[in-house]
């Protein structure tokens, strides 16, 4: 299987509730700051050099189901960027006709927890379609939009939806997502270091030193949220590291 990634990759996250753009502090709701409309800023990062966007339907995340189809599909048509998208996406059949429409890769946290066969269907016609979303609260995966533990090792998790035909994991270390306080390397580098598949790193981010102290870890990606939208750096910056 080749890596979904040529090199390491800076992604601008577009995080959409009642379709507007916004950042939640550890996932927490209530906590939204808003950044505006989703076809303006994906727009946006794409003319900054984004080689590809990481959006989600939190309505979707913490509801079960798919509430910002619509601002996606603008998003879609507007940029001509690879889309990798999470929230809401539960069955088989949702997540192919997604790849089918347009969507590079499909993100998916609960779904694949609870039935780790969808991972494998997925992966059986788009073996590049399916990443697997590892959220983690102190050291444990969290699914419903992260409101419930399941008591899964992050690092072993990895490892079995490496073997069920994942393309890549997507590591969100929760205890300091949306916060600015910087990453902690310590549960990235294991889950990094458990599987061969390219692993997204994501959280805490708020300097391009946490960018570079997250690929000599391992990770092959980043994706950046609330640095990018409060101006901590810019995407310029994060992308001339390379």
């Amino acid at each position: 299987m080749s890596d979904i990634f040529d090199s390491f990759e800076v992604i601008p996250a577009i995080d959409i509730q009642d379709q507007k753009v916004v950042q939640l502090v550890q996932g927490e709701t209530g906590t939204e700051t808003t950044y505006g409309d989703p076809v303006t800023v994906a727009k946006r990062w794409a003319d900054e050099g984004a080689e590809s966007l990481h959006i989600v339907d939190l309505d979707g995340a913490f509801d079960g189901e798919r509430k910002n189809a619509e601002a996606v599909s603008a998003i879609r048509s507007a940029v001509d960027i690879p889309l990798q998208l999470g929230g809401g996406i539960r069955h088989v059949d949702d997540a192919i006709n997604l790849l089918n429409g347009g969507i590079s890769r499909v993100v998916l946290g609960t779904a694949a927890v609870e039935s780790p066969s969808i991972v494998r269907e997925i992966s059986t016609t788009h073996p590049m379609g399916a990443v697997v979303s590892l959220d983690a609260k102190d050291g444990e995966v969290v699914v419903e939009g992260w409101t419930e533990s399941t008591g899964l090792n992050p690092a072993t998790a990895a490892e079995r939806f490496e073997a069920a035909g994942a393309a890549a994991i997507l590591f969100t270390d929760i205890d300091v997502e949306g916060t600015l306080d910087g990453v902690q390397t310590t549960v990235t580098e294991r889950v990094a270091t458990s599987v061969d598949i390219p692993v997204i790193a994501s959280g805490g981010v708020s300097t391009v030193a946490d960018i570079r102290q997250l690929r000599s870890v391992g990770a092959s990606a980043v994706i950046i949220g609330t640095a990018l939208y409060e101006d901590k750096f810019s995407l310029a910056e994060a992308l001339s590291l390379w």
